[in-house]
């Protein structure tokens, strides 16, 4: 896959709309699009993925469905705003795609904020009637900081541009900046863009998805795991020849155990009758 810019904009060039994907797909065009499904619209296996390819293209354009028999649906989606392209199947009609414009913060959802700038998010909170930071919602709040640092400071105007101060040293880390002015004080509000969190993934051999052990076999097992399972497999029950005969064991046992008794029993009876003894003494 190919990098070009178009307009500033770096944008995918796709080898084969089979790999268009979740990630790369914001940086598609339309018109990308429609070059890379007619180059692959004749290939008999390629209808197999084009409801997959259609659910990824949802990610950031509208699609819809028209019937170009249908004049209506002809100077709708024949007007230059859309891209248009055939089903496979031709009874599915035909497919117009158009980008998704995020001009509002009500727009942003959390798969397309990773997908803009500081620059823009704060344009779309400068729209959101001045009201600064504390006018957004919670919900919106959510959404733009799982993508961006955002902190805000209110302070008077005289003091906002001070050598040294917080908007100084925020611009020095990195940060973009959109100042709200309220009266006499100023709002700056900072946004810079969060670093993609590294997902690590575990050995598909020896975990399922939820990184819990497979169970089952060895594949893909070191001699710790191979250790490790050997010692589950440990039954209690198993028998441990340690050379003692059992019936031995048990008639030592029981002979032990009725001597004892035996010897208990003769001892109380001693002591009653060297009570009685005694008894008769006394009388």
């Amino acid at each position: 896959m190919s990098k070009d810019k178009d307009k500033g904009i770096e944008t995918y060039v796709l080898d084969s709309i089979l790999d268009l994907n979740a990630t790369n797909v914001w940086n598609v065009s339309e018109h990308e699009i429609k070059r890379a499904w007619e180059d692959e619209q004749d290939d008999g296996s390629f209808s197999l993925s084009e409801d997959k390819l259609l659910n990824i293209i949802r990610l950031c354009f509208d699609v819809v469905h028209y019937d170009v028999n249908d004049q209506r649906d002809c100077d709708k989606y024949e007007n230059g705003e859309w891209v248009t392209f055939q089903h496979c199947n031709q009874k599915k009609g035909w497919v117009a795609i158009r980008r998704k414009h995020i001009t509002r913060l009500s727009d942003l959802s959390y798969e397309n904020v990773r997908h803009i700038t500081a620059a823009t998010l704060l344009e779309l909170i400068d729209r959101n009637f001045g009201g600064g930071w504390d006018s957004i919602s919670l919900s919106q709040k959510d959404i733009i900081l799982s993508a961006f640092d955002v902190s805000n400071t209110t302070l008077p105007a005289k003091r906002m541009h001070v050598a040294g101060g917080t908007l100084e040293k925020k611009l020095a880390q990195g940060f973009e900046v959109l100042e709200i002015e309220k009266g006499t004080w100023i709002e700056a509000i900072f946004a810079k863009k969060k670093e993609p969190v590294v997902k690590l993934h575990l050995n598909d051999d020896k975990y399922d998805e939820d990184g819990n052990l497979r169970k089952g076999g060895t594949k893909g097992l070191d001699e710790d795991d191979e250790e490790y399972q050997d010692d589950e497999s440990y039954n209690a029950n198993d028998e441990i020849d340690d050379g003692v005969d059992d019936e031995q064991l048990d008639e030592t046992f029981y002979s032990s155990f009725s001597d004892g008794v035996k010897s208990s029993c003769d001892d109380d009876e001693s002591d009653d009758l060297n009570g009685l003894n005694i008894d008769s003494e006394e009388e």
